[in-house]
């Protein structure tokens, strides 16, 4: 058993040594002279996403923890990304995948687990988490659970971490310390292990999570009451939560900004424009936010620089937020943000919310 497991790391670290690191891409905006904009690219790892480096450290620790052995079944609560990324890893390690989702789930998500040969669990309830709970007992395999677990699985301290590439990547640059990392929250990991970072490291440099509507993030940590709840879900895949998961560290976080779905829709395609590529709606929360955030530093005369997420890429939401019919179907007009972002990239100006 104890070979297995070290064959199974083995194979996750040679994966890992043959993936280069993302890239960190500095977004020009003219208005804004004394601001350095960067994007760190997650849409280059093998399953197309941030959600690839959690994935790999979910597995890392349940091998570790001696949760995952030769033949356990990996079961997930998740219909995106995260689910995605884990179909890879269990192909490669030799093992069975479910993700637990609801039925109404696209078939595009589908494929895309079953690509990495994952099986699809549907049910006719919202109660993920304890189906898979339920399945894993079953089964006698591991939940996986990504929303208990990402928090702890990174070591924030550094050892190649996203926070320790962003900085080591910002060395050279004319504002290494950036004032702002900005970032959404579905599970909490990423941030957490940023603001952890951050803290480790005494950096001057604070951390701002965006949150996308009908996600209580934001309330919670404007009232510290862990028991609230949504009865809508969020309309931009991968962030935002109905309620408050155990990964999301609210004391590690320096600012938050909500922001409504329409806005992160524009700026997905205002970035389109400006950066001739698309992005997913997570990029486009996160980048609304820090915008917001640039602003206020341009208004105030402050110089320095401010880095976010590309997230994951517009290949998977043609169907969805790219899609002019499928914005109307859901009520969004666009208008009123893209007149925003535009009088933001000519001027430095911006509504900004603090």
């Amino acid at each position: 058993m104890r070979e297995w497991v070290n064959q199974a790391i083995a194979r996750i670290e040679a994966d890992f040594q043959r993936s280069s690191d993302t890239h960190l891409i500095q977004v020009e905006l003219p208005a804004l002279p004394d601001i350095d904009f960067y994007l760190k690219d997650e849409s280059t790892h093998p399953t197309g996403s941030l959600k690839h480096r959690l994935a790999r450290s979910l597995f890392l620790y349940g091998l570790v923890n001696g949760d995952i052995v030769e033949g356990t079944p990996i079961i997930e609560s998740s219909s995106g990304s995260t689910a995605v990324s884990e179909a890879y890893f269990a192909r490669l390690l030799g093992l069975r995948f479910i993700a637990v989702m609801p039925r109404s789930t696209s078939q595009e998500k589908i494929d895309k687990i079953v690509f990495y040969q994952g099986e699809c669990h549907l049910i006719d309830n919202n109660d993920i988490y304890g189906e898979a709970r339920r399945l894993a007992q079953e089964m006698n395999g591991h939940y996986i659970d990504q929303f208990t677990n990402a928090e702890r699985v990174t070591d924030w301290r550094g050892n190649n971490n996203i926070a320790d590439s962003i900085f080591a990547q910002l060395a050279c640059e004319r504002f290494p310390e950036p004032t702002w990392l900005v970032m959404s929250a579905g599970t909490g990991g990423t941030s957490a292990t940023l603001g952890r970072y951050l803290r480790y490291r005494r950096h001057t440099a604070r951390l701002c999570v965006a949150d996308p509507e009908h996600s209580v993030f934001y309330d919670y940590y404007q009232t510290g009451d862990a028991s609230l709840t949504s009865h809508d879900s969020s309309m931009v895949e991968g962030i935002g939560r109905p309620r408050v998961e155990p990964s999301f560290i609210a004391g590690v976080i320096d600012h938050m900004i909500k922001v409504p779905d329409a806005a992160s829709f524009a700026t997905m395609r205002f970035l389109q424009k400006l950066m001739n590529r698309q992005c997913g709606g997570s990029t486009g929360t996160n980048v609304y936010a820090a915008f917001q955030l640039m602003a206020e530093m341009h208004h105030q005369g402050q110089s320095g620089s401010v880095v976010s997420m590309l997230c994951d890429g517009g290949d998977r939401y043609q169907h969805s937020y790219y899609n002019d019919d499928w914005l109307q179907q859901h009520g969004y007009d666009l208008t009123e943000y893209s007149n925003r972002l535009d009088s933001f990239y000519h001027s430095g100006e911006f509504p900004v919310v603090f």
